[in-house]
């Protein structure tokens, strides 16, 4: 089966985890801090802050920033739920502005739902492209709001030359699937000083030193052996990134032909880290997403729907009173369209000219 992830770990990240179970420093500590350290390059970033996971690192970003009851953060309605979790974990009510063919946030929608409320933009980095965020950064320096950058997708990926993660706060995700993995963490970018100190406390139980509390708090600490996993796999994050690249490009060449297939928009001045590699079946398709999803599966090809709904649309958000809902038609019609194909850095040529012929042959007449 040729899988859709693929977790890359090798001999350095079991040496790193063996120093670290050896050493009995398993909770937060000296690799926790290294990785903290190295990560600041990667999302240029004056402050980075270790958290247990990627819906942690929002839902600490927005409180540590004051958001809460009586704000309204704008988000994007194309995205995993952990971005609607966290702003209704802190109480916030979310809205809902459209996406464009690159499935991220439109900054002019953006702009039309700014109210009184309104505390902060979260724009979602989707599949490993970033959003508009000189623009969005524009509106929001325009209305004096936060921004807070849903990069779990995007490690590594820039926009005109500036990372992920440098717009605001950024937020990442070390999930088992992502371009870096520790099987559960986050990582929060920040170039505000201030902000990183009470993101530290925070995640500490609300103490800077022990048993001296200076706020409530949480334990949103990560473990020596999560950031054991991850560091190894810094020094790959940009060979592994040339690699998705290379394979994005032989299957956007292979597929280009297909009429019924819309393949993944690159924004210019964007680059794009290939988290995953999403088409757009159209409606004159030969046959259903549900069907093609078989016809894969049948030749050993595995793939997903990253998804299946705008967030707000299950029932538990739908009558939500936090939940706004707007009209968002581009994220309804994309969730009906998009379909995630291998892109990782461990396919061969073999495995790609196979995921081309399959997807091909079942589309073309």
């Amino acid at each position: 089966m040729i899988e859709l992830t693929s977790a890359d770990i090798g001999q350095g990240e079991e040496d790193l985890v063996m120093r670290v179970l050896r050493s009995g420093q398993l909770a937060q500590g000296p690799m926790v801090e290294l990785l903290e350290t190295r990560f600041q390059e990667v999302a240029g970033a004056a402050h980075v802050v270790a958290v247990n996971s990627g819906t942690t690192a929002l839902t600490a970003s927005l409180q540590a920033l004051g958001i809460g009851a009586n704000d309204e953060v704008i988000t994007s309605p194309f995205t995993f739920v952990a971005t609607l979790n966290a702003i209704l974990a802190v109480g916030a009510r979310a809205r809902f502005a459209d996406i464009g063919s690159d499935f991220t946030l439109l900054p002019a929608h953006v702009e039309a739902l700014i109210n009184d409320r309104t505390a902060a933009i979260l724009p979602v980095d989707l599949y490993g492209q970033m959003a508009d965020m000189p623009a969005l950064t524009q509106i929001a320096r325009t209305h004096g709001l936060a921004i807070i950058e849903d990069a779990a997708q995007a490690h590594g990926a820039d926009v005109e030359g500036r990372p992920a993660g440098s717009f605001g706060v950024g937020c990442f995700s070390l999930y088992a699937t992502k371009n870096l993995t520790s099987g559960e963490g986050g990582l929060i970018s920040t170039d505000d000083a201030g902000l990183a100190d009470r993101l530290r406390a925070l995640r500490n139980q609300g103490m800077r030193s022990p048993y001296e509390y200076e706020s409530i708090g949480f334990n949103y600490r990560m473990t020596d052996l999560q950031a054991a996993l991850v560091l190894p796999q810094l020094d790959r994050l940009r060979r592994r990134t040339g690699q998705r690249r290379h394979n994005a490009g032989q299957l956007s060449c292979g597929l280009s032909g297909v009429d019924s297939l819309v393949l993944p928009l690159v924004q210019p001045g964007r680059g794009h880290v290939w988290h995953q590699y999403t088409v757009r079946l159209t409606p004159n398709a030969r046959m259903s997403r549900d069907d093609l999803v078989i016809r894969l599966r049948e030749s050993n090809i595995a793939s997903g729907v990253y998804y299946p709904r705008a967030v707000m649309d299950y029932p538990c958000f739908a009558q939500h009173p936090l939940v706004a809902p707007d009209p968002v038609p581009a994220a309804r019609q994309a969730a009906r369209e998009v379909l995630s194909i291998p892109v990782h850095p461990l396919l061969n040529e073999t495995d790609i000219e196979h995921i081309v012929e399959t997807v091909g042959g079942a589309l073309r007449a």
